[in-house]
């Protein structure tokens, strides 16, 4: 996003929060409703330091950066793509997760190789975290890749199947696209897929290969199984806590110091009851942020419901945690140095 069009997109949001005066009172009251905009604009804008705009070359070329493929939900906010995090070392992009409808296109333009991946891992199966799954299988067709793809992702719950019935339930002889099921047991010509349904009652090493370690901690997200994960590169760490309330302190104590901390702002503080059953409202996740203290806090997942509170929800976020905070968008890199 460029600057200008950044620009116009934060005094959008600012207008949306403070709405417009009365048309009886707008003339007599238009200066300090302006002023009150502006300032929002300000805070808004400081949110997003130069060195971490969507698209910066230099932030995503660096030896390790986490880049933001889509920073929204399920609904079509600002035409962002939905949940998809790419993990860079030396500017190549190594690890994925979450592949949600977008995700598929953006690693296109990010330039990203799927012989490049080390592993994708999922943090539940709803449509917005899921969806782009096959189509990144399908182009991973056209790929030079020959090593079998770890596929990480949550056990059976309620509706929701475990990681291993939701591949065998997509690719399988009975599966939507048995047309791809070389990629159960790597014959047609595909690789072969390794899903591991991951409990993660408590915290679970995944891999540690290749300089990196994953790691894996169920999280609260109402009846959905969901996951959150620990990425370590060298002396960094990267915490993506996903969709959760978090409701209790295990997030805590599992992110506890990272140098990047990603929590899912998908609304606001005056959240109904169903949304607070799956989501972290504004308030806690300042509470998660400021109990953890990492050194940078990045806001993702945002939906129409968000964005229409941003500037309330981001004062209550910092009224708890002081630390740096930036509003993500879709292509942000975050370097972590």
């Amino acid at each position: 996003m460029s600057a200008p069009m950044y620009g116009r997109t934060v005094w959008s949001i600012a207008r949306r929060a403070w709405g417009a005066p009365p048309p009886r009172v707008r003339r007599a009251t238009s200066a300090g409703w302006d002023a009150r905009l502006l300032v929002t604009v300000l805070v808004l804008a400081s949110l997003a330091p130069v060195d971490a705009r969507a698209g910066d070359a230099d932030a995503c070329a660096g030896p390790l950066a986490l880049q933001v493929l889509g920073s929204g939900g399920p609904d079509t906010a600002q035409g962002r793509a939905s949940s998809g995090y790419l993990l860079r070392i030396d500017g190549r992009g190594r690890a994925l997760v979450d592949a949600g409808a977008g995700v598929q296109v953006a690693l296109g333009r990010a330039g990203v190789e799927f012989a490049d991946l080390r592993w994708i891992a999922l943090s539940h199966l709803h449509v917005d975290h899921a969806a782009d799954l096959v189509a990144i299988l399908k182009a991973g067709y056209f790929s030079e890749r020959t090593t079998p793809l770890p596929l990480f992702g949550p056990i059976q719950g309620g509706v929701f199947p475990s990681l291993d019935q939701y591949v065998q339930r997509l690719l399988g002889d009975s599966g939507a696209y048995a047309y791809l099921s070389g990629y159960l047991d790597g014959s047609d010509g595909l690789v072969a897929l390794q899903p591991h349904a991951v409990a993660a009652q408590q915290v679970s090493l995944l891999l540690d290969e290749d300089g990196i370690r994953l790691e894996a901690l169920a999280v609260p997200h109402g009846p959905v199984p969901a996951l959150a994960y620990r990425i370590t590169v060298g002396a960094r760490r990267i915490v993506l806590a996903g969709d959760t309330t978090a409701a209790d302190d295990a997030l805590i104590a599992f992110a506890r110091d990272a140098d990047l901390l990603v929590m899912h702002l998908a609304i606001a503080e005056s959240a109904e009851s169903a949304a607070r059953g799956l989501h972290a409202l504004p308030s806690r996740i300042g509470e998660v942020a400021a109990a953890v203290a990492p050194r940078r806090l990045v806001l993702s997942h945002l939906m129409a419901r968000s964005l229409a509170q941003l500037p309330e929800a981001l004062r209550r976020i910092r009224a708890r945690y002081r630390g740096p905070v930036q509003v993500a968008q879709d292509g942000l890199c975050v370097p972590l140095k």
